[in-house]
């Protein structure tokens, strides 16, 4: 389906227009930086509670070891990491122009002097990094929730979750849980971008450090996996985000970035004698400091524990000593692909991603809502009609609408049909093969017959006397859509027999 270039030019255009009537109000400078946002990558911010691994996962994302991941004074600050052409750090205090430092690295990681700031007085870090990974959305690093320093959590929560009409900083979230707490609860629920409404569909759940999951056993990763699905089917869960999905943010960052002397160090240790191995992975502090006949200084193995973890460890030796890896780039894919950070990069193409247009288009409105509600003017009533007429016109915030619906119990339709209209809807990727659940090789004819089949099947529903009114209003949403795949799989079969040559 197409429409979401369209609907980013109305909105584009009204806030345009919106900028002309406040050009003399204090709200100028709020448009202004709405329209910025509507031209940059979508913003995804990585949330959690303290210690959750939120710059750890970051780091695997992007592929380079960027954030840092102690209690330094970087992660008591929000940090933007954006696709740069060249490396810059910019700071963004609350009161003064921005400013930017040298950029120093503490190891790998970013090291940030303040020049005499304190964190409190700082909005924002901004790292520009030259990144395939960063084009298609900007990350935000956010100081944990729970924190002993109650500012910390308060300024996390209202970068996020803002009170009263304000947009949210962040268009989506990946939320980073060890176990479902009533605190992630409380901040999920928050996380909206319009009061009173759930947004389930902006919020991807991670359950991380899943390598920890059963204090590092070797079926760790398995019984994270079991978790995240019982999350996946928990109703309430369900309300409060898309899915969840189990990542261990160390074995994916550890995996994208591992080096050629990490990898001669864990094949010392998979090459060693049996019991020696044994004994030397048994616990972290053997491994850190133990006596062994493996020809590791303790300096190597307490850097082989901080980079991988026990899990991460046993795991690169026996993959190493069973001869399932042969090298260095080897030994990196199955890391990463153990991690589950290949899933949780395909769920942020396919739901966060493809969707960009419309989750911008969405913060841009709530802004300008706030706008218009905060400075009322008698010039911006056009405004206002024109806001709520895209608002309940454009169909891409209908299906987002419903999508929620359907998480939340509100859509009123059966148990049975909510699968398959979740998908339709684009819950599992928002292409046309995706939304009919066929496979990515299905043929143009396969398409327009399986659109063809859903149509009918929604109309009926969308006409039956017996349909509860709520149901009808989902299922004519449903046949839009339907009606939306059909149109450009004719039109995309139409403009291809002109291009046909004629024999």
């Amino acid at each position: 389906m197409t429409g979401g270039t369209t609907l980013l030019a109305r909105v584009r255009g009204l806030v345009r227009a919106a900028s002309e009537v406040y050009r003399a109000s204090p709200a100028a400078g709020l448009l202004a930086t709405t329209a910025a946002r509507l031209d940059e990558p979508l913003r995804v911010a990585i949330a959690g509670r303290v210690k959750a691994g939120k710059s750890t996962l970051l780091n695997a994302l992007v592929g380079q070891e960027l954030a840092a991941t102690d209690a330094g004074e970087c992660t008591r600050i929000a940090t933007w990491y954006r696709n740069g052409t060249s490396y810059r750090l910019t700071v963004y205090p609350r009161s003064g122009a921005p400013f930017q430092l040298p950029f120093a690295r503490s190891g790998a990681a970013t090291q940030v002097e303040l020049k005499g700031l304190e964190p409190q007085d700082v909005d924002r870090l901004v790292v520009d990094w030259p990144s395939t990974a960063l084009q298609e959305m900007t990350l935000i690093d956010t100081p944990g929730l729970g924190s002993v320093n109650v500012e910390l959590s308060d300024y996390t929560a209202a970068l996020l979750a803002p009170e009263g009409q304000r947009a949210s900083t962040a268009d989506a979230v990946l939320y980073l849980m060890r176990h479902l707490h009533g605190l992630d609860v409380r901040f999920l629920e928050a996380f909206h971008d319009e009061p009173g409404r759930r947004r389930p569909f902006n919020t991807i759940g991670i359950l991380a450090r899943a390598d920890e999951i059963g204090h590092g056993r070797p079926d760790s990763l398995d019984s994270a996996a079991r978790i995240a699905a019982r999350y996946r089917g928990d109703s309430r869960v369900r309300q409060l985000c898309q899915t969840v999905i189990p990542v261990s943010g160390l074995l994916a960052a550890s995996g994208a970035t591992l080096r050629e002397t990490e990898y001669r160090a864990l094949h010392l240790i998979a090459a060693a004698a049996p019991e020696a191995a044994r004994q030397l992975l048994t616990s972290a502090d053997r491994l850190a400091a133990a006596p062994t006949p493996i020809e590791l200084l303790p300096v190597e193995r307490a850097g082989l524990l901080e980079r991988f973890g026990v899990f991460g460890i046993r795991l690169a030796t026996e993959l190493v000593r069973t001869g399932k890896v042969s090298g260095a780039a080897e030994l990196s894919q199955a890391l990463l692909h153990c991690s589950g950070l290949r899933e949780l990069r395909e769920l942020l193409m396919t739901r966060f991603a493809a969707r960009a247009e419309v989750l911008k288009s969405r913060s841009a409105l709530v802004a300008l809502d706030s706008v218009v509600r905060q400075f009322p003017d008698p010039a911006a009533e056009q405004i206002i009609r024109a806001l709520e007429e895209i608002r309940a016109g454009a169909h891409e915030f209908a299906e987002i609408a419903l999508l929620d619906a359907l998480r939340t119990g509100g859509s009123g339709l059966p148990t049975r049909a909510l699968d398959a209209a979740e998908r339709l809807l684009g819950g599992a990727g928002v292409d046309d093969r995706s939304r009919l659940g066929l496979e990515p090789t299905a043929t143009d004819s396969a398409v327009i017959e399986a659109v063809r089949e859903a149509l009918a099947r929604w109309q009926r529903t969308a006409e039956a006397m017996v349909t509860p009114r709520d149901a009808r209003e989902a299922a004519r949403v449903l046949v839009r859509t339907c009606e939306g795949i059909l149109f450009s799989q004719l039109a995309a079969q139409y403009h291809s027999s002109l291009s046909t040559p004629r024999r």
